[in-house]
């Protein structure tokens, strides 16, 4: 996406806001933990679940009470609180210079073998908002169960500018 012929390329926020993305609260801890811890030019971010509020919104494991669809849309509800998680400890998506890893762990049965596809619900968001060459390297795994019940659980590494450090 451009903002005009031949300008840059939008910027994340600028992307967000064409696609008529909104945002929803940042998740608060389930535990003695912070959701963002920043050192250097990266932010960790701690395991993002799909949650609304101070609940699971998708709980079960996919093959048993889910099935893939339902484990992409806790992936992409997953991912849209990493992305409040972001905004809310930079100010501005547009701080992000890479998102540098993103690994996904997903709860299945056992006989489940669509995890990438699960997975690329997260990525594609995480895509349509910061551009291709942002891109991360991905981790993608299956695990019995993870926390709250839910079938999905994002952690993500991102290189950050200092700008909003001023």
């Amino acid at each position: 996406m451009v903002t005009r012929e031949g300008a840059r390329p939008a910027s994340a926020e600028q992307r967000l806001n064409e696609l008529g993305i909104k945002l929803p609260a940042p998740p608060e801890p389930f535990g003695a933990y912070v959701e963002a811890v920043e050192t250097g030019n990266l932010l960790f971010l701690s395991g993002m679940l799909p949650t609304e509020g101070h609940g699971a919104k998708f709980i079960g494991r996919v093959g048993a009470e889910l099935d893939v669809e339902e484990g992409r849309k806790a992936a992409r509800l997953a991912a849209l609180n990493v992305l409040a998680v972001v905004k809310q400890y930079l100010g501005s998506l547009d701080e992000v210079t890479r998102i540098v890893r993103l690994g996904v762990s997903v709860a299945t049965s056992g006989d489940v073998r669509e995890h990438p596809r699960i997975a690329d619900a997260a990525s594609e968001l995480l895509l349509d908002v910061f551009g291709k060459d942002k891109s991360p390297c991905r981790l993608v795994v299956g695990v019995a169960s993870l926390p709250l019940g839910t079938p999905v659980e994002l952690e993500v590494i991102f290189e950050v500018s200092g700008s909003h450090r001023t």
